[in-house]
């Protein structure tokens, strides 16, 4: 069965503040568990530079997206490292409080698991060296 035929993919709510992203989540019950998220991303689209209070992992279940890393040196952040790379069948890990952002190449199916309650923490502005 491909992705698009299974209904984990269907019933995603589109997230107006966030342009491309439309998302399922579960409800944590469990304080120590993790937060789970089926994402599905328009190509084109990206995030800003950011982080998230937990350790994450992305599983890339169709698409291509790039990940670039940064270091906030006296409030510029300077890209940390080549851009990553992933695609279908690959996953990415990111420790928390990593700044990071993310840019969809291909429309992308994502599993999304986040440490504990999912968060975002927005990054300075002015980032050099964004992925394309």
């Amino acid at each position: 069965m491909k992705a698009d035929e299974s209904a984990v993919w269907r019933d995603h709510v589109d997230v107006p503040e966030t342009p491309g992203l439309a998302l399922r989540t579960t409800y944590p019950t469990n304080p120590a568990g993790v937060e789970v998220m089926l994402e599905r991303w328009d190509a084109g689209s990206s995030e800003p530079p950011h982080s998230h209070p937990g350790d994450d992992m992305t599983v890339v279940v169709e698409g291509r997206m790039i990940v670039q890393f940064y270091v906030d040196r006296d409030g510029e952040l300077v890209a940390d490292g080549e851009p990553l790379v992933l695609q279908q069948g690959d996953a990415g890990h990111i420790k928390a409080g990593r700044i990071h952002d993310a840019k969809y190449v291909e429309d992308c199916k994502l599993v999304y698991v986040h440490d504990r309650a999912f968060g975002f923490v927005a990054a300075a502005s002015g980032a050099e060296g964004a992925a394309p």
